[in-house]
């Protein structure tokens, strides 16, 4: 199928929820700016994206967290998952041809919801630098936390990547039987990244802004990790989207075993939000969860996200979830074009 008729069947699906700052089209620029991205790879189970992720020709592929399934406090453990993954014949195609970049998430950073008080974290640390490949003068060689900014120029845009660190100094969850409920007082970025954060939006004069959480940050309803488990950093973290008057700002994120793009409106701001997740093992049982955010159904199948940014006169902004031979889960496109300054 063409893509001007894709993006016909696309107006038609989910034109009504596009803001009203927002305009519609169907030119699509030879220049285009293509970022991949994905969470929740099991090492041991079948990797069937990869061949599909590398038919995107990305220019850069994002790791949201869950890179390996490690689960452990013995770094031998984890290093042997890693080296795994990164032997991958398909990943390595993809590390030879497109820049990484990455952040973790509970799995990989060591144990199943673990915060600041995993014991191992620091080491932890090392191995997920060494398997992104993070040179040794990089400062997260030298700081707690994996958080990193990357900008990303061309065709006339500057984009910038802001991947954030919701591991290593989030305070404990509050529990409820199994679900996680508000903890009013916790915090998760801890006051050395919140100040880098601020310091990397206000000095942002980058067209578009992409900021990677391992766990979710517009769901509010269901009981698993999410940012609104935390409800004032939450709060925290929008406003500084306003305050800065951010452009053009996308959320990424993993963990949940599902994919699905959602968008809200936050002090006259859009923000919208794709999850991709898994790259290897999605849910079984397919049951509904509510999101009011929420633009389509749930993607069950296993997903990768994709995002294309196109200069033209405009500049027009493309959000995906794929699934196995690319694929795409109609339901779950959110495409949008925003008047260039």
């Amino acid at each position: 199928m063409k893509s001007t008729s894709l993006l016909a069947i696309l107006l038609i699906i989910v034109g009504s929820f596009v803001p009203k700052d927002f305009q519609w089209t169907n030119h699509r620029a030879a220049d285009m700016i293509t970022i991949a991205f994905g969470s929740c790879s099991n090492q041991n189970k079948e990797q069937k994206l990869w061949d599909d992720i590398l038919a995107e020709q990305p220019d850069i592929f994002i790791w949201l967290g869950d890179n390996i399934y490690g689960d452990s406090e013995d770094m031998q453990v984890l290093k042997k998952k890693y080296d795994k993954q990164k032997a991958h014949s398909l990943y390595q195609k993809l590390r030879e041809s497109t820049q990484i970049l990455g952040t973790w998430d509970d799995h990989d950073y060591g144990a199943n919801d673990a915060g600041k008080e995993y014991p191992m974290k620091a080491e932890s640390q090392q191995l997920l630098l060494d398997f992104l490949e993070v040179p040794e003068a990089d400062a997260r060689r030298q700081r707690p936390g994996v958080y990193s900014s990357q900008i990303v120029e061309k065709s006339g845009v500057t984009i910038k990547i802001i991947l954030l660190d919701t591991r290593y100094f989030r305070d404990n969850l509050v529990k409820k039987g199994k679900a996680n409920i508000a903890n009013w007082e916790g915090e998760i970025l801890g006051t050395a990244q919140w100040q880098w954060l601020e310091t990397e939006l206000q000095n942002s004069e980058a067209d578009v802004h992409i900021i990677g959480s391992s766990i979710q940050v517009l769901a509010e309803e269901h009981r698993f990790e999410k940012w609104a488990n935390f409800p004032l950093e939450r709060q925290k973290l929008l406003n500084l989207i306003a305050k800065y008057d951010i452009k053009n700002s996308i959320f990424i994120s993993g963990d949940r075993h599902i994919g699905e793009v959602a968008t809200t409106t936050w002090l006259n701001h859009t923000i919208y939000e794709v999850t991709s997740s898994s790259l290897t093992h999605g849910w079984s049982n397919r049951r509904e969860e509510a999101n009011q955010y929420r633009l389509g159904p749930l993607v069950y199948n296993e997903n990768y996200g994709l995002i294309n940014i196109t200069a033209t006169e405009d500049l027009e902004i493309e959000l995906f979830l794929k699934s196995d031979e690319r694929q795409i889960e109609m339901q779950e496109v959110a495409s949008f074009r925003s008047v260039a300054n």
